[in-house]
């Protein structure tokens, strides 16, 4: 009883999210680099901007030339709130989204969308240019191309302090090296979800990385090129949300509605849970002390890639006892076969 007094008043409280994972800000707002102001180049950036929004949104290279998508291509107003241009260099058209209208829009298409509650990544860096090597660290000025394109491409993005001791586990064999060890436990003072390793080089005018991904006991890996450090920057961010969004995003026809037992509720828990399953239209389905059950849509791989970014345990399935159905006995002393119980809902539990 007192937990439901919490629901009643959480839409009145401000509480932090109790996992490590992120909301990420301006998610509906996308920059993209302009020469100069015509209603040429205006409507050519509006036209990246789109795509790099539902890029950002669905982590599907395809999702822009989705057919359901082919009115907001040719008006992309419908779902833009404002636009303007920024001094740069570069300079830029700062496009933002309507997040309402944008939801609506790519649903109606048959899309699904990755929220704005994402893991935290920390991101270990190094440049290998003809003056040396060196770890990207927050604060510096090296820093500035991997946020702008972390931001770029909808991803939190955290990066270490570049101490002296870290500078020497973060070195080339380290970053490039099948053993994450060394840098999980460089790692652990960051407190992140994901473990991002990255060994760019610039080689004739040109740039390339290897990187590695570790998310929980997943690992992802590839290399990129581009032009320069922020064109390479992009590409591995882009590669990052593309190998990530699989993991949280349900696409249409691929999931079934679960439900999904949490305890140890309270109303911090409550409110961080909520964002959590805003993808899977989370919907409470009943409240019995710190126990709360959901009715979500979601693979149940896609929702324990979910629950884990706020740290819960899964616990064993109930075993619930099937009922007994009374058999009377027919004409004639035969006893007729039982008809099967209705299949049960999947289910999945939790607890904090």
């Amino acid at each position: 009883m007192r937990f439901c007094k919490f629901l009643l008043v959480s839409c009145l409280s401000v509480v932090s999210l109790v996992s490590q994972a992120e909301t990420v800000k301006g998610l509906y707002q996308v920059r993209e680099p302009v020469n100069g102001q015509s209603p040429e180049e205006r409507d050519q950036a509006t036209q990246r901007a789109l795509d790099t929004l539902v890029l950002r949104l669905t982590g599907d290279p395809k999702a822009a030339q989705n057919p359901g998508l082919a009115a907001i291509r040719k008006d992309p107003q419908q779902i833009i709130s404002q636009y303007g241009f920024e001094a740069g260099p570069p300079e830029v058209l700062k496009v933002d989204f309507d997040p309402g209208t944008t939801e609506q829009a790519l649903r109606r298409a048959g899309l699904a969308l990755w929220g704005a509650n994402r893991p935290s990544i920390l991101g270990w860096w190094l440049n290998d240019t003809t003056e040396g090597s060196s770890l990207v660290g927050d604060g510096q000025a090296s820093a500035a191309p991997l946020r702008r394109a972390a931001q770029h491409r909808g991803l939190p993005l955290r990066l270490p302090l570049a101490d002296l001791n870290e500078q020497i586990v973060a070195t080339a064999p380290n970053l490039e090296g099948a053993d994450s060890g060394p840098l999980l436990a460089a790692s652990e003072r960051y407190n992140a979800d994901a473990l991002l390793a990255v060994h760019a080089k610039e080689e004739g005018g040109q740039w390339q990385a290897k990187w590695q991904l570790w998310l929980g006991d997943k690992k992802e890996a590839g290399s990129v090129q581009g032009a320069d450090q922020a064109a390479v920057a992009d590409a591995v961010m882009l590669a990052v949300n593309e190998r990530l969004a699989p993991r949280f995003v349900a696409k249409p026809g691929a999931s079934s509605a679960q439900l999904l037992e949490v305890q140890g509720m309270n109303l911090e828990h409550y409110a961080a849970l909520g964002r959590l399953l805003e993808p899977f239209g989370g919907r409470v389905q009943s409240v019995d002390g710190d126990r709360i059950v959901y009715r979500v849509n979601g693979s149940a791989e896609q929702l324990r890639a979910q629950l884990s970014l706020a740290r819960l345990q899964e616990a064993p399935a109930a075993q619930a006892p099937t009922p007994a159905v009374p058999v009377q006995p027919a004409a004639g002393g035969a006893v007729p076969a039982p008809a099967p119980a209705p299949a049960a809902t999947p289910q999945l539990r939790f607890r904090w």
